[in-house]
């Protein structure tokens, strides 16, 4: 396995460690394993696709394109579950 990989797993592992020790200290954090699951989906798919995207041999621009498409995307996605702007049917609320 490259080392991006498993540097892009443990960064996700560090950002999931977030809510799960939040969950010891309050009752204001309530994550299932399933929230777990779709986070992290989310946070590997978006840290592979960029690391895809910078060993690519596109140019500067269309890199730059790409990588707003997928910030974009994975912020309107997260957005979406945590609250549900869009009330699409697997919103958050």
């Amino acid at each position: 396995m490259k080392k991006e990989y498993i540097f892009i797993a443990f960064v996700v592992a560090l950002i999931l460690a977030i809510p799960l020790i939040a969950m010891q200290f309050t009752d204001q954090v309530v994550w299932k394993l399933n929230d777990f699951i779709v986070a992290s989906i989310l946070l590997l798919s978006t840290g592979v696709g960029f690391q895809y995207l910078m060993a690519s041999g596109w140019s500067k621009r269309v890199k730059k394109i790409i990588g707003a498409v997928i910030v974009i995307l994975f912020v309107l996605v997260w957005i979406e579950l945590a609250v549900g702007v869009f009330g699409t049917p697997w919103a958050g609320s």
